[in-house]
């Protein structure tokens, strides 16, 4: 599969879907994201059942303010409509299937009750 192109206009549409959902946030002029970019495609081809994205910072002033993108390349990971893993800097390539194998693994049951639990004790107590 080949990346999609992220915007406001496909982004929600796009994290909230079930699976997993693998984001590339970046910028042409940036050396680093270009230096990731042909890591980032050939797990893309790999990975048939993962939905790899790229956003353009620069396109993308909105969604970049609104998860305050500081540093690119950025890499965000959902599953199930769940943020996983946000993390800036270009990853290996082994780094990122090992990533990739950890997010598949996880129990997403298990996720969302322990989200469920942290918001309960986040709750105001009367």
């Amino acid at each position: 599969m080949a990346t999609l192109e992220i915007g406001k206009e496909n982004f929600e549409a796009t994290v909230s879907k079930q699976g997993i959902v693998m984001l590339d946030w970046w910028a042409a002029w940036c050396g680093p994201c270009r230096a990731f970019a042909p890591v980032y495609e050939k797990a893309s081809e790999k990975h048939q059942d993962v939905t790899f994205g790229k956003i353009d910072t620069d396109a993308q002033p909105e969604l970049s303010g609104m998860f305050q993108i500081r540093s690119i390349p950025t890499l965000m990971i959902f599953r199930d409509g769940i943020l996983l893993f946000e993390q800036a800097g270009a990853l290996p390539a082994a780094a990122l299937e090992e990533l990739l194998t950890k997010v598949r693994e996880l129990d997403m049951e298990e996720v969302r009750r322990e989200i469920e639990k942290r918001k309960k004790e986040q709750e105001p107590r009367a």
